[in-house]
């Protein structure tokens, strides 16, 4: 009967304990990345085949997925898959995990938890900036955007964005004739030449970032007038050139020397071209887009023709070195132009499997050198953090996700946080294992249906329990009596 008390005590210690964990589900079902608690029970010693009562064995988080729901916020994410976001306390510098990816920005700019904990991953580095006088950021001058690219490869991220200054206003004419003379209008047709096959070798360049990085060339074409001087020199003498089919044509003019001039400015204003002649007669052509090959033919005087000598035949190159070619072609011509260009790499590499060098993220803008604006509208695509700008969209970070061998064994800390355990093992790089959904959040994983049969039979268990202790009572009051 002694027993029977005892056994009852222990089941009214431990289904108090089971209800307190299933109503910690309970109310957390609404939680954010809700963990559900699991509790499994044990039999005590037994002695003499009799056994001893009941204990709690174990509370282990379940860490089944959660059902995803689309929210449509900018830093709200979600992790679809196994992982953890990896947290920093800076108030006692303790890394923490979480499977809560409702984000904020800081005070001081960097990604955190809604309770101010920083959101550790690769921040954003800035590889490479070119810029027409050394200007490091983007100031309310560059008001024209030339190009946003976003590339994924293999082992990096990479954002090229390129601005520019209002070259249609600040082009004037310029250069002397036969020698490289541009109007304004020569000078803005071939910006935007330039700028279009620059964004072609973008993303020719994005279609495989991981191809060798082989420079282009560009064209150049030489046809020798040597005899000019004695075919110019009537008002119905003329000298012509077709490029691509359409035809450049100079009549006489002045003299012989100033109609072959007049004749290389022609070229000149042709988009993507430059023509010099010397007073040898002797015409270069040069076109400004790498890469690009012309069509040259049908040179004459006066029906005459003469035999064109290609020097430098294009060549289109591939990888990195391409996009810098056409970029270089783009910000001479952008320059002439009497306007700035600058072009700003942002890059971060794969992680490796103990992430190593991850660290907190800055958002702002002005904090990164990338622009005088504060802050872009911010974006989390596949856990890559982006920031756009009017029209253009920079790389600022990737949130990384860790993993481990035994996460049962983590240890609940409270506001969605777990701390490593002695069993848990270490924390390795998890984002092959997961997917991260931006705009969502991952809900409990509570089931209420669930829960609350489980609840119904805890307090069954326990007043079952308390029933043992009365009834064991009542037996020994009983032998009491019969003894008295």
């Amino acid at each position: 009967m002694i027993s029977g008390l005892w056994n009852g005590v222990t089941g009214l210690n431990t289904f108090e304990r089971a209800l307190t964990t299933q109503s910690n589900n309970v109310t957390n079902s609404n939680t954010v990345a809700h963990k559900k608690d699991v509790i499994s029970f044990q039999d005590l010693m037994y002695q003499n085949s009799y056994g001893k009562g009941v204990n709690v064995q174990s509370v282990q988080k379940n860490f089944e997925q959660g059902t995803l729901k689309i929210t449509n916020k900018n830093l709200d994410v979600a992790i679809e898959g196994n992982g953890f976001f990896i947290v920093n306390d800076s108030v006692n510098n303790e890394r923490y995990y979480t499977r809560a990816g409702n984000f904020k920005i800081g005070t001081d700019g960097t990604l955190e938890t809604v309770n101010g904990e920083k959101i550790l991953g690769s921040p954003t580095n800035m590889t490479n900036i070119v810029s027409s006088d050394g200007t490091t950021q983007y100031d309310n001058n560059y008001s024209l955007s030339i190009s946003s690219e976003s590339i994924t490869a293999n082992t990096f991220l990479q954002t090229i964005n390129a601005k520019s200054t209002d070259y249609s206003k600040s082009a004037v004419d310029s250069g002397v004739s036969g020698s490289g003379f541009k109007t304004a209008g020569g000078k803005i047709a071939d910006i935007d030449i330039l700028m279009t096959d620059y964004n072609n070798k973008l993303s020719l360049y994005n279609s495989n970032p991981d191809a060798a990085s082989i420079a282009s060339s560009s064209q150049v074409i030489q046809v020798d007038f040597a005899d000019f001087s004695t075919k110019l020199n009537s008002d119905d003498s003329y000298i012509e050139l077709y490029v691509d089919n359409s035809l450049v044509r100079q009549y006489f003019q002045t003299d012989a020397q100033t109609t072959m001039n007049l004749f290389a400015d022609k070229l000149s204003n042709t988009k993507g071209l430059t023509g010099n002649v010397d007073n040898m007669g002797l015409l270069t052509i040069n076109s400004l887009v790498p890469g690009k090959d012309n069509s040259f033919t049908s040179p004459a005087i006066n029906k005459s023709g003469y035999g064109i000598l290609e020097t430098t035949a294009p060549q289109t190159g591939s990888g990195i070195a391409m996009v810098h070619s056409s970029r270089d072609a783009l910000k001479t011509a952008i320059e002439n132009a009497d306007a700035k260009f600058i072009e700003m790499t942002h890059f971060i590499g794969n992680a490796d499997a103990n992430l190593t060098g991850i660290g907190s993220m800055q958002l702002r803008l002005n904090s990164l050198g990338i622009s005088e604006n504060v802050f872009g509208n911010l974006s989390i695509e596949d856990g890559v953090i982006y920031s756009k700008d009017g029209d253009n969209k920079f790389l600022v970070g990737k949130v990384e996700t860790a993993n481990f061998s035994n996460p049962e064994s983590l240890n609940p800390q409270g506001n969605n946080l777990f701390s490593i355990g002695p069993k848990t093992g270490e924390a390795k790089n998890a984002n092959s294992t997961n997917t991260l959904v931006g705009g969502s959040l991952e809900l409990s994983n509570t089931n209420l249906g669930d829960s609350l049969v489980d609840l119904m039979v805890f307090q069954r268990g326990f007043e079952a329990s308390s029933k043992s202790i009365t009834t064991s009572d009542e037996f020994l009051k009983t032998a009491i009596q019969l003894k008295k």
